[in-house]
């Protein structure tokens, strides 16, 4: 079986972060395993508290996973100090890490901050050149680009700007009212569109995470990244398509809405 592991912030209700990458990266068909930079005391409607981990214990969390199951891939989330970020990217150079995704989690859904200011450049210096793919959503490439984002030619724009400074592969998700449901892939010099069907569902808490995640997943069973980015658009737009219904702010989706196994049945 191939492995994944995601390096992200815990989400206490299960729908973002470590917990919806654990999910997503599951029933994608991989082994998922996970380095925890940060508690965060969340629900639905926000953000109450962040508890982050220090910088020594991350990396033995990194290496006790490098030295006995090796990734074949690697997802990057919520990492909210500059200190992290530098964690990171020291002990995945070592291994030589192959296939991260970096999703760039700047802003909740519920419109709390995640990442210091500090943060951000560390990670355009250390995190993006070492990327196979960055997954920014709007707001998020406005800030790696230095660019506004009005249409798809900014989309484009922006996507060939972060590129060309760091790199990697860009994936600007639509969203934020530019391009809704389409997704610009900017990779080896050229742009790809993939075209979604936009469904209308509010619960959207943890798309950015389910996405990169998916993304991760397939590449560690060897597809490519355009490959890897239809699979994981498929499959998001299954969990959405779900209407799974919780909470009182923007729910979670239904990470395991193409699961039917024996044990998922419930009591008659």
């Amino acid at each position: 079986m191939r492995t994944a592991l995601s390096i992200a912030g815990s989400d206490s209700s299960g729908g973002a972060g470590i917990q919806a990458d654990l999910k997503t990266m599951t029933l994608n068909g991989v082994f998922a395993m996970s380095a925890v930079t940060a508690l965060t005391a969340q629900n639905t409607t926000g953000v109450r508290g962040i508890l982050e981990a220090t910088p020594e214990f991350l990396a033995q969390q990194i290496d006790a996973v490098f030295e006995d199951i090796r990734p074949d891939a690697v997802k990057i989330g919520m990492v909210s100090s500059a200190a992290l970020v530098e964690t990171i990217a020291d002990r995945l150079a070592f291994y030589r890490a192959q296939n991260i995704v970096v999703d760039p989690v700047m802003v909740a859904t519920s419109g709390s901050a995640l990442m210091e200011t500090d943060a951000i450049a560390v990670v355009k210096q250390r995190l993006l050149p070492m990327a196979a793919v960055v997954t920014p959503n709007i707001p998020e490439a406005e800030v790696l680009s230095g660019m506004t984002i009005h249409d798809e030619a900014d989309m484009e724009a922006a996507a060939r700007t972060i590129s060309q400074a760091h790199g990697c592969a860009v994936l600007v998700k639509g969203g934020h009212s530019v391009s809704d449901a389409n997704d610009l892939l900017w990779s080896e010099g050229s742009a790809r569109w993939f075209r979604g069907r936009r469904i209308d569902n509010p619960n959207t808490h943890g798309t950015g995470c389910t996405l990169s995640s998916a993304i991760a997943a397939n590449l560690a069973k060897g597809f490519d990244l355009a490959t890897s980015v239809q699979r994981a658009k498929e499959y998001i737009s299954g969990a959405l398509a779900a209407m799974l219904d919780l909470g009182r702010g923007r729910g979670p989706m239904d990470h395991a809405f193409d699961l039917k196994s024996e044990f998922a049945k419930e009591a008659v």
